[in-house]
């Protein structure tokens, strides 16, 4: 086993010390605006990065986080890690009960608003792809594929943060955001899966239809077997073994095993904690207070180096583009208000309630940068595109819950 200098440990305790408090320094003023912390923490990785400190006190940054240094490698080893456990908190958040109770209005609205933010997505960038900066390490077709999925995608995490801040999770128009978002999750990044499939991501030189093969048995036996076999061990697992101590082990244990199997047939590990994560917390014996337990260590140490570190990739000053930012925002908008908005008009509601669950599915958040992040460190997309997925999300997931909140008002859909 390889060992770090003196040196290099220092330096990288140095690192996420830092990293920790900023993050959550920025993450309660970015509370007290009202605003998720998720904001607060990229805004850290900014000021730390080459964007703020690197312009202003660049020998402090050459410093704090130099290129190729030892303890470099070992932080993006933890942030990875914090990358697979965020998307396995995320699966938690998924309760296949609620979407099965909503039935046939969250599936239709679920399908347009995956589909028309796709194609919009898609079309655009396969039609002009120089303008939003086409990198040509892929075909523009797998370029386009993977535009298409980043306007697509939604922030269950956030969606549900949002509608427990605005009183609406338990309401009628609630339960339909977030089983609508639910869906979306699971089809986005089964898409995603595919896309890292026909780049030939990783793997073991697996040919793309068998691993689009594998990622289907993978995700429906763990659906269906994979959560019966997790429903009938953690009984065993709370009586036996040490509460909290036991749970948390055994989830992340197994969250890690999920992972590891879809890096290894050639996916992104986040996309086998996912399902982890939703086969776990769909079982009836693993408690809110659980869920609690590891949604509080992730969120408050793990979560906080993955945010940051967004700040210290890119340069957001030399690579922010105005009008690509915009025209992603607009079809990030247009796209999912217009997709579920019509989704939810075809079932059966009112224009205001369609906006209003077009509007709650909008926020992208950590789900949209996650995404951001593994295109970017696979070539699909460039420094100047993923600075605009990245405000995107922060711009949708701050519009969110007012927007949708205005929508609502005095409306029998909230309660």
């Amino acid at each position: 086993m390889g060992k770090l200098s003196h040196e290099a440990v220092v330096h990288l305790l140095i690192q996420l010390s830092i990293m920790i408090l900023m993050g959550r320094a920025m993450a309660e003023l970015a509370r007290r605006f009202k605003q998720p912390a998720v904001v607060g923490e990229i805004l850290a990785g900014v000021i730390l990065g080459p964007t703020v400190m690197g312009m202003l006190q660049p020998g402090w940054f050459e410093a704090l986080f130099p290129v190729g240094a030892a303890s470099g490698v070992v932080l993006s080893g933890i942030v990875q890690v914090a990358v697979v456990m965020l998307l396995f908190i995320a699966g938690l958040e998924v309760d296949l009960h609620i979407v099965w109770q909503q039935g046939k209005v969250a599936l239709v609205t679920s399908v347009f608003g995956v589909i028309i933010p796709f194609s919009i997505g898609f079309v655009l960038p396969y039609y002009f792809p120089e303008y939003f900066g086409f990198a040509q390490n892929y075909s523009v077709f797998i370029f386009a594929l993977f535009m298409g999925t980043a306007m697509s995608i939604t922030a269950l995490p956030v969606i549900v943060r949002i509608l427990m801040d605005t009183n609406l999770f338990k309401s009628k128009m609630g339960l339909l955001i977030v089983s609508s978002a639910m869906i979306d999750d699971v089809t986005g990044w089964l898409i995603f899966s595919m896309i890292l499939g026909m780049i030939g991501k990783g793997g073991h030189g697996l040919p793309l239809i068998s691993t689009v093969i594998i990622t289907l048995a993978f995700t429906a036996f763990m659906l269906t077997i994979g959560r019966g076999i997790i429903n009938k061990a953690l009984p065993w697992v709370n009586k036996k073994l040490a509460w909290p101590g036991g749970i948390l082990s055994v989830s992340l244990a197994v969250c890690f095993m999920g992972a590891s199997f879809t890096e290894y047939i050639g996916l992104h590990a986040v996309f086998g904690a996912f399902i982890i994560g939703v086969c776990m917390g769909d079982s009836e014996h693993y408690s809110e207070r659980a869920k609690e337990i590891v949604h509080q260590f992730i969120n408050n140490i793990f979560a906080p180096l993955f945010f940051v570190s967004i700040g210290l990739r890119v340069n957001f000053f030399t690579n922010f583009d105005l009008g690509l930012t915009l025209i992603i925002i607009v079809i990030a908008f247009a796209g999912k208000v217009f997709g579920c908005g019509l989704g939810t008009k075809l079932s059966g509601l009112t224009w205001r309630e369609s906006f209003a669950a077009g509007f709650g599915m909008n926020a992208r958040g950590a789900m949209e940068i996650i995404l951001s992040i593994v295109g970017l460190e696979n070539g699909l997309i460039n420094e100047k595109v993923f600075v605009s997925l990245v405000i995107m999300a922060l711009v949708t997931s701050m519009t969110s819950g007012p927007l949708m909140k205005w929508f609502l008002r005095d409306n029998a859909a909230v309660k």
